[in-house]
């Protein structure tokens, strides 16, 4: 699919937009993702900031192959409903930001469980349009805003996405996610010209900032 099908059904006002990953950004995942595990007599290992190779059986401590581990992400995200909830003040912030910006989520995900993400975020009052791709996020954030002269946000807990996106779109404001996780202390850290957060609050200070200083 290219990208101009995956926005088709977003449209956009004359206003900022702000862009937004959803796992370990706008909904917990590696916190449910480890009680998931942990009902499969499985465990996710802090060793590295990766899944493949630190998912291990309980009961042996052998990790699962990559064949194994893929199949236990997509089983989480076929059930995501029943595990994943939104980080503290996540949905505050955005319903707030909403006021003044468009927002958009772009989620990395297989396309084939977006209407459970879909269902998950409507019902915790996040209604705002949803791309779900396996794609680098970059082209995806170049088609949507197409380089007007509007303030731009983009939020990710992956480098590699930031990056991506500061390729296409540079002028957008780029945030960096680091929820408080045993893995996430091993995640590379971005370059120390984008701003991080931590939390909610802070995410809505960085973001009112930038747009209070777009001319």
């Amino acid at each position: 699919m290219s990208e101009d099908d995956l926005i088709a059904h977003i449209h956009l006002g004359d206003r900022p937009l702000a862009v937004f990953d959803v796992d370990d950004v706008v909904l917990q995942f590696i916190a449910p993702f480890e009680t998931y595990l942990a009902g499969q007599e499985l465990a996710l290992l802090p060793r590295s900031f990766r899944l493949f190779g630190n998912i291990v059986s309980t009961a042996t401590g052998e990790p699962l192959s990559e064949a194994d581990v893929t199949a236990a992400i997509l089983r989480f995200f076929d059930e995501q409903e029943v595990w994943q909830t939104p980080f503290t003040e996540a949905t505050s912030v955005l319903n707030t930001l909403a006021r003044k910006a468009d927002i958009v989520f772009l989620t990395a995900m297989p396309p084939l469980y977006s209407a459970q993400r879909r269902r998950l975020l409507d019902r915790f009052d996040l209604p705002y349009p949803l791309i779900a791709t396996e794609s680098p996020k970059g082209p995806v954030v170049e088609r949507l805003h197409k380089g007007r002269p509007l303030p731009l946000v983009f939020a990710d807990d992956m480098v590699r996405n930031l990056q991506s996106v500061a390729e296409h779109a540079p002028q957008s404001l780029l945030l960096h996610m680091l929820p408080e996780s045993p893995i996430h202390r091993h995640a590379p850290r971005a370059p120390e010209n984008l701003a991080r957060f931590c939390d909610w609050q802070e995410a809505a200070r960085l973001i009112d900032t930038h747009f209070a200083s777009h001319p």
